[in-house]
């Protein structure tokens, strides 16, 4: 199945790579290319992508207002943020918002497209560093959630890995099972909890 990618970069040159880049490679298109976040927010919606690239610093709107517009617009929508920076507050900012993930614009050609490519299958694609800020916020807030209640006994502990900033391929190793079967857990936890990301999954563990 192709993957369609949506960009928003204001840098001509990086955006025009980056499409070169999805549009030559097996598996994946590149769908549609903003230079704006106001112009991401007209048109982006009716191409309807599987995964959108944002720019976190773009000219008038942020890369993180954009975000955070376009999940109210759809929130199944899977959004990576590109920074030249692994600036922790703005990216943390911007998984808040609702991005699934983030990478650097530096990363080589195959190391982005596989981050698109696990965004599209489950994933998140995020540092130790970040995941631990997304749950300490979490901690400070509030409690109760019986949703999780629902959720069979591997499930759960699965949630309690992710909720300690564990990766994928990490709480695979865990459990001698496959990346695939701990999306495949994933995917019924967010079902059962009401939920479309990582993040608000792990919201909902830590009020439980």
């Amino acid at each position: 199945m192709t993957i369609k990618v949506a960009i928003v970069e204001d840098n001509k040159k990086i955006r025009e790579g980056l499409a070169i880049l999805i549009d030559g490679s097996e598996g994946f298109q590149c769908s549609a290319v903003y230079d704006s976040a106001e112009e991401a927010l007209r048109h982006l919606p009716s191409y309807k992508p599987d995964v959108v690239l944002m720019d976190i610093q773009l000219p008038g709107m942020s890369g993180i207002e954009c975000v955070a517009k376009l999940k109210e617009k759809n929130p199944n929508l899977q959004v990576i943020m590109l920074t030249v920076f692994e600036d922790d507050e703005k990216v943390f900012k911007s998984i808040v918002a609702g991005a699934t993930g983030y990478i650097l614009k530096r990363t080589p050609a195959a190391e982005l497209l596989g981050a698109i490519k696990e965004v599209h299958e489950g994933g998140s694609p995020m540092s130790d560093q970040i995941a631990r800020k997304v749950v300490q916020a979490f901690q400070q807030m509030g409690k109760s959630s019986k949703e999780t209640e629902n959720l069979t006994e591997r499930e759960m502990e699965i949630l309690s890995f992710l909720a300690k900033g564990y990766q994928d391929q990490e709480i695979a190793d865990q459990f001698f099972i496959s990346v695939k079967t701990v999306r495949t857990h994933l995917r019924n936890t967010y079902q059962k909890l009401h939920v479309r990301s990582r993040t608000q999954a792990v919201l909902k563990y830590l009020r439980k």
